[in-house]
């Protein structure tokens, strides 16, 4: 605690500067008099809302704070609070679940992204409410006499730590970062800039009546929170620029949903950007409550209102964001902007600057831009001067000067059918082939066109109707004349050649039968007709060039196609069976060589064989007689042991000598060893 005579001295500045900054908000008497005669009165200074106010630290002995206007109306402005926010939490959370409801019917509806910025940025002018009414009890409840202590219960261990947790940060903190995510993740989950444009019908005007009708209450609110004065109550202005973002999210709404038709795609996207307002808000909703973490709360300490916006203090008439930010940092830091020469100059330069800046960037409107797949017609004063390749090119600016825009070499494939088909998704590689790829006769195709040709039946002369498919490939010139031709000469090019293509085949097909269109060759068919559309196109200077002419399909009409399929079943299967016929007979044919030249195999192989035997045995026979010239009865004998070795090969024996005599009769020792056996060992003999 400052001892008195320093206390004195410094809340004397602070009171002789708050004089000289906010003489009509402060009540001096009663500060000087808190100040001398209640040292224990510490005034800090602080900055809500853009106005200097005094933050109060209570003693347990108490304070004089019931002269303060804001402690008078602290029970009043918490009752105020309490209603406003329970009402505001009914709209929000019943908006928030009506959107949910909706997106699950109508995903792509504009419903579901109205609803949601609207109840969102209900929410958060309800966690603003719910800050300030906080605050309010708090000033409500330190006038009233201080609690007695009651001795606490004994607790659990998870009961206690929950406890020092939420005393630690805050169950102000908390519910602010409840309602500030609730608010971020419900309008990034409904963020799609690729809704479509649909029509919404009688229930548009309803929304955009109770959308106005809620506005204009939120507005009335808004009034009486910025009559109030910051000495009564300070959150008041705060409160004020929160309740300017839900009236600006249900007025856009409202316009969006008045204006939203099948045609126009702005209010579609003009009410998903609404999000982004709302979405900045309640993040930094979330950056206030997680900074408000790392200064201590102290319970005898006046709270502060944390749900400021500087982003919602932006919204005033005039705009003024830099002198917002002019006053926040001179009431917070003490930096006047005003004192800086830089600063100073700016400004007043900032006039002349800003005329230089428009003039060079009307010069620079000059400086075009010529795409690589693009040409451009330069027109000085309306008139076309030259064509201009890809690249950069300068000229007058606007509108002295100006470039048309023309293709350059980009190819264009047109059918002759006037009704086109709607523009589909491609169909996926692996899924069924889309309806337009059915070619059957039977089924009528948007890009085919009726034809009337000729018919002969006997002596008879009539008409018949075939259904073609006829396409263009075609592209501008390259030349200039043919850009500057088809950019003034004709409106619209498509239409053109289609219109000329019609007449060319109305004109040719008169003359031809069905049997001679059938019959000839697509590709010569093809050729002629791009002649003779090129010619026509030539004469009237249109600048296109044909480039290919592609005939895809010509059948007779549906209705017809029945007897032509007969027909065509019949050819197909006289073609079948004569095919059937020819793949048997060839498959005989193929049977037959196969056998004859295995047979013949075979009897080659059997003769080389027996050739082959008979001169080996010749051989033998010559080796042997030359042996038995040279050798004689040697060779005889030789053969002799040789064949009685072969014989004798696989046979047991028992060769017994005759010379031996009778004193020593014959020995045969049958004995058998395995190893090791000793050699010395005497030996029983079997005689």
């Amino acid at each position: 605690m400052l001892p008195i005579a320093v206390g004195q001295s410094v809340m004397c500045s602070l009171t002789h500067r708050y004089r000289e900054q906010a003489p009509s908000h402060i009540d001096f008497s009663v500060l000087n008099k808190q100040i001398f005669h209640a040292p224990c009165y510490i005034v800090t200074n602080c900055v809500l809302s853009g106005v200097e106010w005094m933050q109060v630290d209570l003693e347990a002995d108490g304070v004089r704070a019931e002269s303060l206007p804001r402690f008078q109306q602290g029970l009043f402005h918490a009752r105020r609070l309490r209603q406003a926010g329970i009402s505001l939490t009914a709209l929000g959370v019943s908006g928030w679940v009506l959107a949910l409801f909706v997106a699950l019917f109508a995903p792509l509806s504009i419903w579901p992204v109205v609803l949601i910025n609207c109840a969102s940025a209900l929410l958060l002018l309800v966690a603003g409410l719910q800050s300030a009414w906080w605050v309010a009890d708090w000033r409500a409840q330190a006038l009233e006499a201080p609690p007695v202590d009651v001795p606490a219960e004994e607790t659990g261990r998870y009961a206690r730590l929950m406890e020092r947790f939420i005393a630690q940060i805050g169950t102000p903190v908390l519910w602010l970062c409840g309602w500030a995510l609730l608010a971020l993740i419900s309008i990034i989950e409904f963020w799609n800039l690729a809704l479509p444009a649909a029509a919404i019908g009688q229930s548009a005007s309803i929304g955009a009546a109770l959308g106005l009708a809620l506005a204009f209450g939120l507005l009335v609110f808004e009034r009486r929170l910025a009559q109030e004065s910051a000495a009564q109550w300070p959150e008041a202005s705060s409160l004020a620029q929160l309740c300017r973002v839900a009236i600006g999210c249900l007025l856009i709404s409202s316009i969006c949903l008045l204006f939203a038709n099948a045609e126009s795609v702005w209010p579609v996207r003009l009410a998903v950007l609404m999000g982004v307002l709302p979405a900045l808000v309640a993040l930094e909703f979330l950056i206030r409550a997680v900074l408000s973490l790392f200064s201590p709360r102290q319970p005898r300490l006046e709270p502060r209102l944390m749900a400021q916006s500087f982003i919602a203090g932006l919204l005033r008439w005039p705009p003024q964001p830099l002198l917002a930010l002019q006053h926040e940092l001179h009431n917070r830091y003490g930096i006047d902007l005003r004192q800086i020469w830089a600063f100073t100059y700016m400004r007043r330069a900032f006039l002349p600057v800003l005329l230089v800046v428009l003039a060079v960037g009307w010069a620079l409107t000059g400086v075009h831009e010529v795409p690589l797949q693009g040409r451009g017609i330069y027109e000085r004063f309306g008139e076309p001067v030259q064509v201009f390749g890809p690249g950069l090119h300068t000229g007058l600016p606007w509108p002295l000067g100006r470039v048309i825009n023309v293709e350059n070499g980009v190819v264009h494939e047109l059918a002759t059918s006037v009704s086109q088909a709607a523009p589909s998704e491609p169909a996926p590689a692996e899924g069924p082939p889309p309806a337009i790829a059915n070619r059957l006769w039977d089924a009528s195709h948007v890009n085919d066109k009726s034809q009337v040709i000729a018919s002969s039946s006997g002596d008879k002369q009539g008409f018949q109707i075939v259904n073609m498919d006829v396409r263009f490939v075609y592209r501008i010139g390259l030349g200039d004349q043919a850009a500057l031709a088809a950019t003034y000469n004709s409106a619209d090019v498509p239409t053109l050649i289609r219109s000329t293509a019609s007449r060319i085949l109305v004109h040719d097909f008169a003359s031809r039968t069905l049997d001679e269109l059938l019959g000839e060759q697509r590709t010569r068919l093809a050729d002629e007709i791009g002649r003779s559309v090129q010619a026509d196109l030539h004469k009237l200077d249109s600048g296109v060039e044909i480039l290919a002419t592609v005939v895809e399909a010509i059948h007779p009409p549906a209705g017809a196609a029945n007897a032509y399929h007969g027909v065509q079943a019949a050819q197909i299967g006289a073609q079948a069976l004569i095919a059937r016929e020819r793949g048997a007979a060839s498959e005989q044919t193929n049977q037959a060589l196969l056998q004859a030249s295995t047979a013949h195999d075979q009897a080659v192989a059997s003769a080389r064989e027996v050739h082959a035997g008979a001169q080996a045995a010749n051989l033998r026979f010559d080796a042997e007689q030359k042996a038995y010239a040279s050798a004689g009865r040697a060779f005889v004998l030789e053969q002799y042991l040789g064949q009685l070795s072969q014989g004798l090969a696989h046979a047991n024996l028992l060769i017994l000598d005759h010379r031996l005599g009778a004193d020593g009769a014959p020995t045969i020792d049958l004995r058998s060893f395995t190893l090791p056996a000793d050699p010395v060992a005497p030996r029983k003999a079997v005689q």
